[in-house]
């Protein structure tokens, strides 16, 4: 089993969409051809920092949601082999999920542009509560690992041959509208379930469910079902 997670399984946690009606795109507090574009961050990575002071200040006082831990808990049972997610929250990691293949890169970890040296999450909230762009020890710009415009997807083959190797793939909390990794789905070696509030850019075919419901509800529910079927 493999699960593929977008922005609605972090929803609930408090973070909202990007696209949603309170998301960055729309409300434009922050302009995204700004702050995620890599050559603009060379320029002047300072508009991309006030930004991740109040992500990372958000995501500070948050939790993993239900979904997060259910999939951490699937994995930690030898059921569940990857999780390939599109969001750069870092909360799959934080619910301790282990193999977690981030294809938009996230800020678990950060590298400097200079040297190479790595940083990890709870470093950076420090830095960035001392200085409006922080700085390695060699005074090169540090840049979390999240991807930019500009920048290339992460581990897309690796996503790709989790998702063909799969008996069984989670689409989870997304519209299947980001390309590249909007096609994953296609690729999947097996039965395809989608879980998502709203329409998806997945066809209809043999072997593909789709069910409209709120994710956290509804693995409060299988959570139910399988403790009460042992």
């Amino acid at each position: 089993m493999v699960a593929f997670t977008g922005a609605g399984v972090s929803t609930a946690a408090g973070i909202p969409d990007f696209r949603g009606p309170k998301g960055l795109y729309v409300t434009r507090k922050y302009d995204p051809d700004t702050v995620f574009d890599v050559s603009a961050f060379r320029r002047n990575p300072e508009p991309f920092y006030d930004f991740t002071r109040d992500f990372l200040g958000v995501l500070e006082t948050l939790e993993p949601t239900v979904t997060h831990r259910f999939l951490a808990q699937l994995e930690a049972d030898g059921q569940l082999t990857a999780v390939v997610t599109q969001n750069i929250d870092s909360l799959h990691q934080r619910a301790g999920s282990q193999k977690v293949i981030s294809v938009h890169g996230d800020y678990w970890t950060s590298h400097c542009l200079d040297c190479g040296q790595a940083y990890k999450l709870d470093t950076m909230h420090r830095m960035i509560r001392e200085a409006a762009v922080p700085r390695c020890s060699c005074e090169g710009v540090i840049k979390p690992d999240v991807v930019f415009y500009g920048e290339a997807v992460r581990d897309l083959e690796g996503a790709a041959r989790a998702v063909g190797a799969s008996d069984l793939l989670l689409v989870l909390g997304t519209s299947l509208v980001i390309y590249p990794a909007a096609f994953l789905p296609e690729q999947a070696g097996g039965e395809v379930v989608v879980i998502n509030r709203g329409e998806v850019g997945l066809p209809p075919s043999p072997g593909r469910y789709f069910v409209d419901a709120d994710l956290d509800l509804y693995f409060s529910e299988v959570a139910r079902q399988l403790v009460n079927s042992q």
